[in-house]
């Protein structure tokens, strides 16, 4: 068994939230003392109730409160429900498994599951976007508060964490996970699974986490959702699946299958992916549900006739729970008696979901997480909003800023603030913000207005929508701009605009907003342009004109705090870029680690070359800026050669060179020159936040093994091969350091 052993046990509140140096997952050292328990329990259960363990069905949520759907709560009552979603709140929790525990025959407990993706009520930033704090610690305590505020509200369960690589930014999901890089995935899928899960899954703050999607769903072609994924097995193991091994390896207690196929079947299918890979090869105990529907949705990928074929593939494949789509309720039994599935499947599959539901103490006390008391307390708890700010602000990337035009003075005179989302509350807390309340969400005109002095007057107008093609309202932001002595110009995408089936074409900024932004701009006045957008837009007007950039992406609850503390110096950016921005649709997909060509880029006609763009990003994959300068020295390795099994070590020096402190997000990449097969030209393969304080100097070491070099041979070996590396280290993807080593036998 592995479901993580990590953190944050303490009962006294305060010490919930530290964040500790590390976790032991802790199913990795079950000893097994609920077996003998679910075998006596699924010794009495009835096929049909074993198979009700298998089905999870939705609740609403609507404006009035939370519902069920009409003939769930018979099904519920049948015992023939083992788990519902979409319901949450003390109360409403507390009623529907008083159902099961008065009038089931087996009265065993509901598991109750939400999408507490990016926070529960206090809403923190996106997952791209809080991925772009690079900061490890933060964002486990961002899941650690999600957990906090879910399990005071009723919840056992979220469907997150997506760890799902992409590389195309037409594809909506994006917002959802970590970016383009495989490592940097690795490392905060595991941070994320150890703040879901805490130390010990039988503490009341603590929540199953859900690896998704297995797998390959980042890779959709053309970026359009739900479409289909065509990429050899050598790409998937090498960079698709290493975030789910960790997440395994942390103790994960979930994982959700994917919509797409892979290698021609759909995932939820698929017994490579779900039995040989996951639970036979990575020793996968926990539970696999399906995505919305998915193995209804098998029928029109035109791999199955029909329902009952659906229902027998995912069964066969390892599917051991069937989110929404009612097909196991409705054939398994049927499909037993025919021989087509066999009931040692369905029993360990009832085992798998059974287990979680004692180690969450529910056979203890069915009702513990249902604490209205403690839903009162701890939801959007002030230690809670004070971390999601602190995230927000860490989460923020300068990108450009000429002159020095940021940080502002707080006694500015007068500040003109423009934007659609200079005011906007709904969108600036993104998508899947599920329970939030945008209600409660800091606008950036209120967090400038905290800031600022008492002397300064601040002038705002829409001057736009975000997504249509009026241009009425920007004669009157140019007027407002005219009479300032800056501009803060927020501009970016609604937050339905990224996310699930929020697939662009075109990833310019949506409606007039551009147009908006090039009459402002000829005022002459400074202008400061905030972005908030889940996905890296197309910006090479503003790159060019604009003085400040600042990428917030979508911050949640404390997006006006968050980016006032940025652009007026109480905190100094730190934010780097967890994926490339191109220049040009037409680039897509560009990301940092691609290979090389046999007629490399030059400017020779025959190369691998565009004729009218170059093939630079507009922004590489760990840029961004500081308000302070960072000079990086000599990069020193310790010995020219290595055996496998030494450690490679390497050190620099780091000095901050300019006049306020600072944090920088040391980069270390490595280059494999010559392989059995082709290599990347950079792979990153570690990272430091350090702070220095002004004129301060700090060593940097980082140690590779041989593991750390290793990549699937030519014979799809998982090894490292003897021969020559480059080491890159820097402030980003392609501001480096150089140096080198040689690997040998």
């Amino acid at each position: 068994m592995k479901i993580v052993k990590a953190i944050f046990c303490c009962s006294i509140f305060l010490l919930q939230l530290q964040v500790p140096a590390f976790a032991q997952a802790q199913l990795q050292n079950y000893d097994g003392r609920y077996e003998q328990k679910i075998d006596s329990l699924l010794a009495m259960m009835t096929i049909e109730e074993k198979i009700g363990q298998l089905v999870l069905y939705t609740s609403d949520i609507d404006v009035t409160g939370p519902t069920i759907r009409e003939g769930y709560k018979e099904d519920i009552k049948k015992g023939n429900v083992g788990a519902i979603f979409n319901a949450y709140g003390a109360a409403y929790t507390r009623m529907l498994q008083k159902i099961v525990m008065e009038e089931t025959r087996m009265k065993i407990p509901l598991l109750f599951g939400y999408d507490v993706i990016h926070g529960h009520k206090t809403i923190f930033p996106i997952p791209l976007g809080e991925s772009a704090s690079w900061d490890l610690a933060a964002i486990e305590k961002g899941a650690r508060i999600a957990a906090i505020e879910a399990s005071a509200e009723g919840l056992h369960w979220t469907f997150a964490p997506m760890v799902d690589i992409a590389r195309d930014p037409r594809w909506g999901r994006i917002a959802e996970g970590s970016g383009e890089d495989t490592y940097l995935t690795t490392k905060i899928a595991v941070a994320r699974v150890k703040g879901f899960q805490g130390d010990n899954l039988g503490e009341l703050n603590t929540i199953l986490a859900c690896a998704k999607h297995f797998a390959g769903y980042g890779a959709a072609l053309a970026g359009r959702d739900y479409n289909t994924v065509d990429m050899s097995d050598r790409v998937l193991r090498e960079v698709y699946l290493p975030p789910f091994k960790a997440a395994v390896d942390a103790g994960v207690a979930t994982f959700m299958t994917s919509f797409n196929e892979v290698h021609g079947v759909p995932a939820s299918g698929s017994q490579y992916l779900l039995t040989d890979i996951l639970k036979e090869a990575w020793g996968f105990d926990g539970f696999i549900v399906t995505d919305y529907t998915s193995i209804n949705e098998m029928v029109p990928h035109g791999v199955v006739a029909d329902n009952r074929e659906a229902t027998a593939l995912a069964m066969q494949a390892g599917v051991d729970m069937d989110m929404q789509g009612g097909v196991y309720q409705e054939y398994l039994p049927a499909l037993l008696k025919s021989g087509a599935v066999a009931e040692q499947q369905i029993n360990d599959a009832a085992r798998r979901v059974l287990r979680m539901k004692y180690m969450l103490g529910l056979f203890d006390d069915p009702y513990r997480y249902s604490s209205e008391s403690r839903e009162k307390e701890l939801v959007m708890h002030a230690d809670h909003l004070a971390a999601a700010r602190d995230v927000a602000k860490k989460s923020i990337v300068l990108l450009k800023n000429e002159n020095n035009t940021l940080p502002l003075k707080k006694n500015i005179r007068k500040l003109a603030v423009i934007g659609p989302l200079a005011d906007n509350q709904k969108e600036i807390i993104g998508s899947w913000s599920a329970a939030g309340d945008f209600k409660k969400a800091v606008t950036v005109l209120e967090g400038i207005k905290a800031a600022v002095s008492p002397a300064t007057k601040i002038t705002y107008a829409k001057g736009a929508n975000i997504n249509d093609n009026l241009t009425d309202q920007i004669a009157q932001a140019v007027k407002t701009a005219e009479q300032a002595d800056a501009v803060i110009l927020v501009l970016g995408e609604e937050a339905l605009m990224s996310g699930e089936a929020s697939s662009r074409s075109s990833i310019d900024l949506p409606g007039v907003q551009q147009q908006l932004a090039q009459a402002v701009h000829r005022t002459g006045k400074p202008v400061i342009v905030v972005l908030m957008n889940g996905r890296p837009l197309t910006i090479n007007w503003l790159d060019k004109n604009a003085p400040a950039i600042v990428e917030t992406w979508f911050l949640g609850t404390q997006t006006g705090h968050a980016i006032a503390d940025v652009l007026f110096g109480d905190y100094n950016p730190s934010g780097k870029l967890p994926v490339t921005f191109p220049q040009s649709v037409g680039q897509i997909p560009l990301f940092y680690n691609n290979k090389n060509t046999g007629r490399p880029r030059s400017d020779q006609k025959y190369t691998s070359k565009y004729l009218d763009i170059s093939n630079e990003p507009l922004y590489p994959f760990g840029f961004g800026l500081s308000y302070t300068t960072f000079n990086y020295g000599k990069v020193a390795v310790s010995k020219p050669s290595y055996t496998m099994s030494e450690n490679i070590m390497l050190e620099l020096n780091v000095t901050n060179t300019g006049k306020v402190a600072g944090e920088e997000v040391v980069q270390l990449y490595i280059q494999d020159l010559v392989g059995s097969v082709t290599r990347p030209v950079k792979e990153l393969k570690g990272f430091q936040k350090i702070f220095l304080a002004p004129g301060e100097t700090k060593k940097v070491s980082f140690s590779l093994s041989a593991d750390d070099l290793a990549f699937y041979t030519r014979d799809m070996e998982f090894k490292a091969e003897p021969g020559f590396f480059k080491v890159f280290v820097g402030t980003n993807s392609r501001d480096v350091q150089e140096a080198g080593f040689e690997l040998v036998k």
